[in-house]
């Protein structure tokens, strides 16, 4: 008896151990990454899994501080990020954020010098771009009669109900500011007042704070007026001709979308193998082309159409550039954003 119950439990161990290593060897090749909605090609992941033989377990997030929030409170356990400028610089900073290993990311090689070396991660200890762009205004030319080329025509009555805002407490907040003629990087708390009481003032004008939906909204031409980032007004232009794009004469927010593996990654090399796939030329074409942002891979740049290399949308001239700022990480007086953009939207 004493044998048959030794012979069970050794039967039983080696049926638990192997299950843990096969559940490890399963763990190994999976791959967890956090990104905006819409904003990868879908045959790219694929394509990765088949060449790798990694299985990616893909999620999205609407903005910065959702994505913040969900991987701070250590819910889940992420391996690759998409994170913009200043909230790179933030996870930095609380020590979120593991260093690259560069020599497991050689096609860092073919990203344009201009786009290393930015203040957020000055020396690209942390981050790989992924896309850029500008934050500006699209209209529909049959609808708005007016020139477009101030973001006073966001608060302009004419257009009541017509009119797309961001549901983004950073870009709604820095568009009031650059309109009053404040930086966008702000800590000035009666500066933040002033913007917040225009955005009060605009919200009875305003059709609805959106996200990915504008594009549908504008294209749809259920709206004639709103807020959108570079990439998706190439994308709605290309679907409607009637739509056109500024960034408005006072300036506006240039943003850079960048690749991070955060600090609870459980597998590092796996997450430098998917950044260092996403800056392969082809693969980096396949992702601006679906989903019409602008490509920091000079390789890749290479390869799109003449008619998109000189398209300014999409790779604006320096002079446009002149007035726009980089997203700050703000530390604590962020709170103060959070606290306006939720009276705001309380009103």
């Amino acid at each position: 008896m004493k044998k048959s119950i030794k012979y069970v439990l050794f039967v039983l161990s080696i049926a638990i151990i192997g299950t843990v290593f096969t559940g490890c060897k399963k763990d190994e090749n999976t791959l967890n990454v956090y990104n905006w909605g819409d904003y990868i090609a879908p045959e790219v992941i694929e394509e990765f899994e088949e060449e790798y033989g990694i299985k990616v377990n893909y999620s999205t997030f609407d903005t910065n501080e959702d994505m913040y929030v969900k991987v701070k409170s250590g819910g889940n356990s992420y391996d690759v990020l998409f994170p913009s400028d200043y909230i790179i610089e933030k996870m930095i900073k609380e020590d979120m954020l593991l260093k690259l290993d560069m020599n497991n990311i050689p096609n860092y090689k073919n990203i344009d010098e201009k786009f290393k070396n930015l203040d957020f991660d000055p020396d690209n200890e942390y981050s790989v771009p992924y896309m850029w762009g500008t934050l500006g205004i699209i209209y529909n030319k049959n609808a708005v009669t007016d020139k477009v080329e101030s973001w006073d025509i966001l608060w302009d009555e004419k257009y009541s109900g017509q009119i797309l805002m961001l549901n983004s407490q950073r870009d709604s907040i820095a568009i009031s500011l650059k309109r009053l003629g404040y930086s966008m990087n702000s800590t000035d708390k009666d500066e933040l007042q002033k913007a917040k009481e225009e955005l009060i003032k605009q919200k009875p004008l305003v059709y609805a704070y959106v996200g990915d939906e504008v594009k549908d909204l504008m294209i749809g031409e259920e709206a004639d007026i709103g807020v959108v980032w570079s990439g998706d007004a190439v994308y709605m232009m290309g679907e409607n001709e009637n739509l056109d794009y500024v960034v408005p004469k006072e300036g506006s927010n240039l943003w850079f979308d960048n690749m991070v593996i955060p600090s609870t990654s459980k597998h590092k090399k796996e997450a430098e193998l998917f950044i260092n796939f996403m800056c392969r030329p082809d693969i980096a074409l396949k992702n601006t082309e679906y989903i019409g942002y602008s490509t920091p891979n000079k390789e890749t740049f290479k390869l799109l159409s003449k008619e998109m290399k000189n398209d300014d949308v999409a790779y604006p001239k320096d002079e446009s550039l002149e007035n726009c700022e980089i997203f700050n990480d703000l530390g604590e007086f962020t709170k103060e954003y959070s606290r306006i953009w939720t009276e705001i939207l309380a009103q």
